[in-house]
């Protein structure tokens, strides 16, 4: 049985269509079985009702929709108790139903199972024969192991709107990844890369400094054509994403992507093959990272190779007819694709690979476009010549939809530019709530701080990642180079907070020269355990951080993955280290001038620190909480892993519970706590973390205006009204339910979708 199982299984995945895999599987069923009955039933939650999707024995009408509703036969009692269900002869059951429309009168022995996938019943398997038997335990067990095997098949199709009814009135949808709020309609315009990194094949040279001068010149060609498309988005972008081409500029830097190349040449290779071999390492670099946003950055490596590669094979960029109004697609959209497009034509963006801490995303929020992320294997072709709605907040996209679905969000357009014109009114005024209460707003930043204005009024760098320097070279970066970095941010933000994290590698973020294997990095050798292994890299970094905020003292210092008192101790120890060195150095060489010692923070995101915190605090000025990896860590769940991803909840009980334990101490120890991670950019929670006493929250900087708009229409005495209903809710759904009444009776209930 089971290779007849497996023989089965990789028929169905082979299929080339879903009916044609349903059809094929119902035939191989039965035919294993020796049955005279073969049939799957799917679920239409929409209709309430079972439909008969495919049969090998009964009989479907051409153009007949056979269904059951909901609550009728056996088919239904399967898929309500979740178990299968083996009856020697179903006609004698109170719950059997004879469907005429298909010829079932002869029919008594049955077998039901119900299709399951992560807890949500899909559909049913049905086997039935004319001779009155109970089917054999290992026939049932075969059954109920297929049923097991096909829920992973349906749940794909759905996810990607494969099922699709032709006789049914209902939506054609896709299923993606919200990266941008809004709503957009329009046309499709096809984006493709000028040329393919996937296409080369590797060839030597006899003559490398002739390809090392094609490679420059391709380098400079590039340059010039990143510019030009950064001074054509400049009127319509916000300067701090206009920074996304500065970053874009540094990566062809000789210290990043230039020298890896070069060196490739040097090795013997043509320019070509030496910009894919340096390309594909960067890209698999950061790949293998667990930080989402670090990891979308082989997305601008990927696609700067291409550009070069593009100049290399003079390729000219081919400009097919943009419609007035068009929704850009394409398999991987990038920052530079985007600006390629007039902004007066572009409404929105389908990118079938990607998510939301893309650069082209974090341009779409700038831009104020739609945008969804992440609908793999539904070919570019399929959205050709079609009408296309993009839901930026559901992540749904619509395929040629009725008229009244599109008069809908014509509707919600209109709304949404209402709601935005309103918000950007107060983008440089202070975050205080009605009655006062002053909340301080500050931003993640990540590759690059080159243009020092954001979209409005902010309060600093609530965490600073410093990996960038580390991963794009092929050595560890010097005390000098990091200086360089750390100044220049700095220089753009020299009277407000800001707040550095060290190295954040390890197991789960691989330095190509520092390689690292282990069988569970979520749990291993990352962060401050590596460093403190290397006090040599760590004292390093430290010392630039240093001798970068003279003159400035802003400097915080934050210490990422802490467990234990020891891990701070050892910590501020070379921290200290680092500062006498710099302030011995610097005051032989201006006697009259100080070097003031940084401000020490710890992150809180793994669970075991909330039972240190006193202990911590006597060894430390702030702390700050990470979110992300604190709901990660507290359900042992990995996000990023699509069969337990649902169970990642920032409203869990438990989570909310903590965060509310973790102010209310620091509150006592006297110590300054900020929130960094995403749930602080969230509508709700940010309210929540608000009404928890939380005052310092850092974020995206396109979610500042959003949440600085709601801290302005809050009272602070409501907050503890919301903050008792919500830690009494048993379940995340009730917290949900909390926060959009509270948003809603505000008057923001435009925010409820743009939270979700």
């Amino acid at each position: 049985m089971l290779i007849t199982l497996q023989r089965i299984v990789e028929s169905v995945n082979q299929a080339p269509e879903f009916d044609v895999a349903l059809n094929t599987m119902v035939r191989s069923v039965k035919a294993a079985l020796g049955s005279d009955v073969c049939s799957v039933y799917l679920a239409d939650p929409e209709q309430r009702e079972f439909v008969l999707m495919a049969s090998d024995g009964l009989t479907i009408p051409k153009g007949k929709r056979i269904t059951l509703a909901y609550g009728e036969g056996l088919i239904s009692l399967a898929a309500q108790r979740e178990e299968p269900l083996n009856l020697a002869n179903a006609t004698t059951h109170p719950n059997f139903k004879l469907v005429k429309e298909v010829n079932e009168t002869a029919y008594r022995a049955m077998l039901v199972a119900p299709i399951i996938h992560q807890r949500k019943v899909l559909g049913v398997l049905a086997v039935q024969q004319v001779e009155a038997r109970a089917f054999t335990g290992e026939e049932e067990s075969f059954v109920v192991t297929l049923a097991a095997q096909l829920a992973a098949v349906i749940a794909h199709a759905e996810a990607k709107g494969l099922i699709a009814d032709p006789q049914s009135p209902w939506l054609k949808k896709l299923k993606a990844i919200p990266g941008a709020p809004g709503v957009a309609l329009g046309e499709p315009y096809v984006g493709r890369p000028i040329a393919s990194l996937r296409s080369i094949v590797p060839r030597r040279t006899e003559t490398p400094w002739r390809e090392i001068h094609r490679f420059r010149k391709a380098v400079l060609l590039t340059r010039q054509e990143l510019k030009r498309l950064a001074e054509q988005v400049a009127d319509y972008v916000a300067d701090d994403t206009l920074a996304i081409f500065d970053v874009y500029q540094g990566l062809l830097d000789a210290t990043s992507l230039g020298n890896a190349v070069e060196e490739k040449i040097k090795e013997g290779w043509r320019a070509q093959t030496a910009v894919k071999m340096a390309v594909d390492g960067f890209v698999s670099q950061f790949e293998d990272l667990d930080d989402a946003y670090l990891r979308e950055r082989a997305v601008d490596v990927r696609d700067l190779g291409e550009r070069i590669l593009g100049h290399l094979k003079d390729r000219k960029k081919i400009h097919n007819e943009i419609p007035d109004s068009c929704i850009l697609v394409a398999e991987e959209v990038t920052a530079s694709m985007l600006a390629e497009i007039p902004r007066n034509r572009l409404q929105g963006l389908i990118s079938l690979r990607g998510s939301a801490n893309s650069h082209a995303a974090i341009m779409a929020r700038s831009m104020g476009i739609a945008a969804v992320f992440g609908i793999e294997d539904v070919p570019l072709s399929y959205f050709e010549e079609q009408y296309l709605i993009v839901d930026g907040y559901s992540g749904e996209i619509f395929v040629n939809p009725p008229s009244q679905v599109v008069a809908e969000y014509q509707n919600l357009q209109l709304e949404e530019q209402e709601l935005s014109e309103t918000v950007a009114q107060h983008r440089h005024k202070k975050a205080e709530t009605k009655d006062g209460l002053a909340i301080s707003l500050q931003i993640n930043a990540g590759l690059n701080v080159d243009h020092g204005k954001l979209c409005g009024e902010h309060q600093g760098i609530g965490l600073y990642r410093t990996e960038i320097p580390f991963m794009m070279r092929e050595r560890f970066p010097t005390e000098s180079e990091q200086y360089d970095l750390y100044r220049e941010v700095f220089e753009h933000y020299p009277k407000v907070p800001v707040v550095m994290r060290t190295l954040d590698v390890g197991g789960d973020k691989p330095l190509p020269y520092f390689p690292i294997s282990e069988e569970n990095p979520f749990l291993g050798w990352r962060g401050i355990r590596m460093t403190l292994d290397h006090p040599e890299i760590f004292l390093v970094q430290v010392r630039a951080m240093i001798r970068a905020n003279i003159g400035y003292d802003n400097l915080k210092i934050l210490l990422p993955m802490i467990t234990s008192v020891e891990e701070v101790d050892e910590a501020a120890r070379l921290i200290n280290q680092a500062y006498f060195e710099v302030r011995n150095e610097w005051v032989q060489q201006h006697p009259k001038s100080t070097v003031n010692r940084p401000e020490l923070g710890v992150m809180i995101e793994v669970p075991a620190v909330l039972y240190q915190l006193e202990a911590i605090a006597r060894r430390v000025d702030f702390f700050s909480v990470g979110t992300n990896d604190l709901t990660q860590y507290m359900l042992a769940v990995d996000r990023n892993n699509p069969r337990v991803a649902q169970l990642y909840e920032a409203y869990h009980p438990a989570v909310l519970n903590a965060l509310q334990d973790i102010v209310e101490t620091c509150q006592k120890l006297g110590k300054p706590v900020s929130v960094c991670g995403e749930l602080a950019g969230d509508p709700g929670g940010a309210i929540l973390l608000l009404s928890m006493g939380y005052r310092t929250l850092s974020m995206s900087e396109h979610n500042l205006d959003k949440i600085r708009w709601i801290v302005r229409n809050l009272e602070s005495k409501v907050l503890q009204v919301i903050l008792t209903q919500a830690l009494n809710a048993k379940h995340p759904d009730q917290v949900r339910k909390v926060l959009t009444m509270k948003l809603e009776s505000l008057g923001l209930g435009g925010f409820v979708r743009a939270g979700k």
